[in-house]
Formats: C-alpha cells, sequence, structure tokens
C-alpha cells in the first residue's frame, strides 16, 4: 500500500515521501480501514520536527484522522461490520491507504456524510468539541491560532454551543481573513496590544475560557485575559519552542486555573471520551449544524506541500487528501 513517510526529523519537506509499504494487520480489539479521506494537519508538523510524544519511531507515518471502510476486524471487535463507512481518530498513520485503529477509536458515518467531510471531523472537529466542553452558554472564548482548520473549527463549535463572545488570535493580519469567515466576532494579532483589546471587547472582566495551542510563549498574556475563576488550556506548541514553568505565582492572583489537553493522552487513557464527542460531531455536521469547510487535496503526492504551509504558517482552512 501507499503512505506518507518520514524518514527522519527535519524542518522541511526534505524528509517526506509517499512510498509502498506493508498492510497492517489488526491485532485483537483493532480494525483496519481502507481510507478513502485523511485530514492534513499541524501536528504531522510536530511530528515531522522531531518533537517529544508524536513520532513514536523512524520511518514514521504521520495521519491522526481518517474516514472510509473497515478493510478487517480483530478478535473481539463487536458493532462493526467489514464494508462499513466510519470516521476514526487514528493518532498516527491516518495519511495511507490502509490504517491499522483501536476499534473504540471508530464511529460509523451518518447517512449522506461524504468521506472528504467525514475525515475533517475526528481530529478537527472533535478536538473543539471537547476543548470547549466547559464553555457555558453566553461565555467567551479566546482561541490562538484562530486562522488555521482547527482554529476556524472552534469559533464554529463555540457558536454551536452558545458562545456569547468568541476572540481569535493570529500571528500576522495577513492570516484573519480565514477566521473572521468562521465566525469570531474580532480577530486580534497577538502582539503587545493583545490584552489590551482583550479587555476592552470584555469591559474588563476578560474571556471566560482561553484555548492556547502556542506552548508557554503566551501564558503571561493568557493570565492577563482570563476572569477570575476563568481558565487556560493549553492543547499545543506550535512553535516548537521549549516550554517554561507555569508561574504558578499569578494563578493565586488571578484566581484562574490551567489545564492541559491532549487526545493523544484521551486516546490511550480515555478513548471512550474520544468516541463520544467524535460521535457528537459526526452527527452535528450530517443534521447541517455544524459546517465542514475543506481545502481538498487529490492524492498523497500533494500532502508534503500542504504540511509545509502549516509549518510556515501560510496555510488556511482544513486540508483534507482523497485517496
Amino acid at each position: 500500500m501507499q503512505a506518507v513517510i518520514f524518514d527522519q526529523p527535519a524542518a522541511d519537506s526534505s524528509t517526506t515521501r509517499v512510498a509502498e509499504v506493508e498492510v497492517p494487520v489488526p491485532g485483537p480489539g483493532e480494525v483496519t480501514i481502507d481510507v478513502r479521506a485523511a485530514g492534513v494537519n499541524f501536528i504531522d508538523v510536530m511530528a515531522r520536527r522531531g518533537d517529544p510524544g508524536y513520532a513514536t519511531h523512524w520511518p514514521f507515518i504521520p495521519g491522526l484522522e481518517a474516514a472510509g471502510t473497515i478493510r478487517a476486524m480483530g478478535a473481539g471487535v463487536t458493532g462493526l461490520a467489514v464494508g462499513t463507512p466510519v470516521a476514526a481518530f487514528t493518532a498516527a498513520g491516518g495519511l495511507a491507504e490502509v490504517v491499522k485503529v483501536p476499534a473504540a477509536l471508530v464511529s460509523q458515518l451518518p447517512a449522506g456524510l461524504t468521506f472528504e467531510t467525514a475525515a475533517a471531523v475526528p481530529g478537527t472537529l472533535t478536538t473543539a468539541v471537547l476543548l470547549l466542553r466547559s464553555l457555558q452558554p453566553g461565555g467567551s472564548v479566546l482561541v490562538h491560532s484562530a486562522g488555521g482548520g482547527l482554529g476556524q473549527a472552534l469559533a464554529r463549535v463555540a457558536r454551536h454551543q452558545g458562545a456569547g463572545l468568541v476572540l481569535g488570535t493570529v500571528g500576522h493580519s495577513s492570516r484573519s481573513a480565514g477566521a473572521e469567515r468562521a465566525g469570531y466576532d474580532a480577530v486580534l494579532v497577538r502582539d503587545d496590544a493583545l490584552s489590551a483589546a482583550v479587555l476592552r471587547y470584555t469591559d474588563g472582566r476578560g474571556v471566560d475560557l482561553v484555548l492556547d495551542s502556542q506552548g508557554t510563549s503566551w501564558i503571561d498574556k493568557d493570565l492577563e485575559v482570563v476572569a477570575p475563576t476563568g481558565r487556560i488550556v493549553l492543547f499545543g506548541n506550535a512553535g516548537g519552542a521549549a516550554l517554561d514553568p507555569i508561574p504558578t505565582g499569578r494563578l493565586f492572583a488571578t484566581n484562574a486555573a490551567v489545564g492541559g489537553f491532549s487526545m493523544r493522552g484521551l486516546a490511550a487513557r480515555a478513548p471512550w471520551l474520544i468516541a463520544e464527542g467524535q460521535s457528537e460531531a459526526l452527527a452535528a455536521v450530517a443534521h447541517g449544524e455544524l459546517a465542514v469547510q475543506v481545502r481538498p487535496l487529490e492524492g498523497l503526492q500533494h500532502v508534503a506541500a500542504a504540511q509545509q504551509a502549516l509549518a510556515e504558517g501560510r496555510g488556511e482552512g482544513k486540508y483534507v487528501v482523497s485517496l
């Protein structure tokens, strides 16, 4: 079968190729999926860079979300059948013609949902649903990296869940247009004026929830703009820089909580939470309650360029490759 391969860590696409590899065989509790479409994500870039916790070995097949049909099932798998249309959070290996995944992370597709649309749900839209679980109707949220696929999904899900104020940030004003179309009330540039702008939009109160994919590089600003008893969730390290210690002393002064979020961590320790969020997101898309807008790629040979666009901050929206 054909798969996207990272031969070794690299800052660019020089070690990325499409190659022939062995077809995986499902073990107990696992299934294999004939992939019809797969999502391209910034986590692919983090794996390619060699960030800790992403690529488990080299060469490495990236890809954390895919949609297709069940190819084969291992012992103990129930509720699925060969040929069933499904989507799955794959954690790795999704950018291939066949992927092996725990059955607990697989959801059947609702009627009428295309594979291309479904492939954007397990990693991107499900992450958004789970990150926003704690936001109450009428609450306010600030999302860093609002212009990317996940950032745009977070705006749509926040609206769907009844958020009152949805603010986003981008690294450069050229990234604002996509975020604005996704439904943010305002898209702000991450610079020294960010805190003042957020406080102005919230009449000095701050936001109830900050969703930060920038590691700890903006934690001081996050603490300036989070409301008393609000929450900051760190869920990525887009820049790849070393993480600084959390300024715990400031937590006392702000009366705020700082937490972390990892889909890979949930996949290992609480896969049912991913399955619940994934099925919820698929149903919402199928019923027209949530929109998914993808940037289509035809064939695995185009994945490396899309990943590099994400690495350089040129990516717009959600890339999905059809196989």
